[in-house]
């Protein structure tokens, strides 16, 4: 059991003296499995709508997906940016400064939660423009982004809770609480999709139960935290301690909203570009985003990896054990590797039955998912290390070099490409763009973390 200050002195925390593979084991299968969950039944969303509404169904789905990306942005900066405070703050014994991170990290994400919501119901019309809607779509688009609007509360919380109750040395807690929303989500679409025909509206509604469950069950985990304690005198924030919060955050912030950019430009290249193709813009726009979302599961992968990282490379910076921040990121890089290259070649070579899964029937629906997979993926076989460089930044509290790797993959890299390579090939220039980006990520990544290792000379750090 992971606690805070050991009850026996000899033993020491875990994260100082268990060996890493069994750490990042324990902390990345369940946080991968909770994320895989998650993402899992979004894909169950997009099977259901796609073979109970259509085309147009899974293209006003697809739409609303950015606005979730940003959601989670803001989650993950409380979340992520509590988690490393407060790792930062047992390592070295401050325990009343981890106490107060996750109070005020509590207010923070139900205010943020609240005007997220009234905001995004509000300005639904808009936002689906913006987002790269189509006019078929465009009914159905707003009828799904304001009934998932109402679970803007529930979807905050879920994430960043999942973060701080990682960090206190639960993770096979966060894996039941979304596993428990998601079994739900999944029961309720098929009971409003099919026999009550309540199209996206039918699917928003359950994706908010879903939500709102596993919510409630993270809720319940913070008055029995084995770490910290949430009193009710830390609920208020401070500026001092939000403001570092913050800064911890900002790396999982810009990651998420470059995520959410490169996704609006290129629902908007989707439905530009794929006009002129014999796919048109609709199978485009939804095959794009159907691949995104097979693509979030192997994400999940790499997030459980990198995130796992985070509590031992905070908690042994902090304590001055630089040895096992570099073999801990060693291992976390190489496991990400070999992810990557198994999902590469089942993102080459089974395309169309990922696309079955979806629209059996439709033969140039499952000519553009092979067309596109084989485009976006190229490069995928690297994919994972920027990400485990990043966490590796930010778990040892240096977030603005953590904060450049997603900048330059996305704001750099990806996007400029995207728009420079369309315009000169169209839709095959926007779909080359990321194995493009994705190769110079990973350069720029090794680049930064050799550096850091550099750095470190002298500090007796591989003793």
């Amino acid at each position: 059991e992971f606690s805070a200050m050991s009850d026996d002195p000899q033993r020491g925390n875990p994260l100082e003296t268990a060996p890493i593979p069994t750490l990042l084991l324990r902390y990345s299968v369940p946080t991968a499995l909770t994320l895989m969950v998650n993402f899992l039944y979004n894909i169950v969303d997009q099977i259901f709508i796609g073979r109970g509404v259509g085309i147009s169904g899974m293209t006003a789905t697809n739409i609303a997906f950015p606005l979730v990306i940003l959601v989670g942005a803001v989650s993950l900066l409380l979340g992520d940016g509590c988690a490393a405070y407060v790792s930062l703050a047992l390592g070295r014994r401050q325990q009343a400064e981890a106490d107060a991170a996750v109070g005020q990290t509590v207010t923070l994400l139900l205010v943020s939660g609240i005007v997220l919501a009234a905001l995004s119901a509000l300005l639904a019309p808009q936002l689906v423009w913006l987002l790269g809607t189509t006019e078929t779509a465009y009914a159905q688009s707003v009828a799904y982004l304001r009934t998932i609007s109402v679970g803007i509360p529930f979807q905050l919380l879920c994430p960043a809770l999942t973060a701080i109750v990682r960090a206190d040395g639960s993770p096979q807690y966060t894996m039941r609480c979304m596993l428990a929303g998601a079994l739900l989500n999944v029961a309720l679409d098929a009971l409003f999709i099919f026999p009550l025909a309540m199209g996206v509206v039918g699917a928003g509604i359950a994706t908010v139960i879903g939500e709102a469950v596993s919510a409630l069950l993270f809720l319940r985990y913070l008055p029995h935290m084995k770490t910290v304690q949430v009193r009710r005198e830390n609920l208020r924030p401070t500026a001092a301690r939000t403001g570092r919060i913050l800064a911890l955050g900002l790396p999982s912030l810009l990651t998420q909203m470059m995520t959410a950019a490169v996704q609006i430009v290129m629902n908007n290249l989707m439905r530009k570009y794929g006009a002129a193709t014999i796919y048109g813009s609709d199978i485009a726009l939804s095959v794009y985003g159907m691949m995104l979302k097979i693509y979030q599961i192997a994400h999940a992968m790499f997030v459980g990896v990198s995130s796992a990282t985070q509590p031992i490379n905070g908690f042994n910076f902090g304590a001055q054990h630089y040895d096992r921040v570099y073999r801990t990121y060693r291992l976390a890089t190489r496991a990400a590797l070999v992810i990557s290259m198994g999902w590469f070649a089942v993102f080459m070579l089974l395309p169309r039955q990922i696309g079955m899964l979806f629209a059996p029937d439709n033969l140039l629906y499952l000519d553009c998912t092979a067309h596109c997979f084989r485009r976006y993926m190229l490069t995928f076989f690297l994919y994972g290390a920027h990400m485990t460089t990043a966490s590796f930044l930010q778990g040892i509290g240096k977030p603005s070099r953590s904060v450049l790797i997603p900048l330059a993959r996305q704001g750099l890299f990806l996007i400029p490409l995207a728009f420079v390579l369309s315009a000169r090939f169209g839709l095959d220039g926007a779909l080359f763009a990321v194995p493009i980006a994705d190769t110079m990520a990973f350069l720029l990544s090794m680049a930064l973390a050799a550096a850091e290792f550099r750095a470190w000379r002298g500090k007796d750090w591989l003793a």
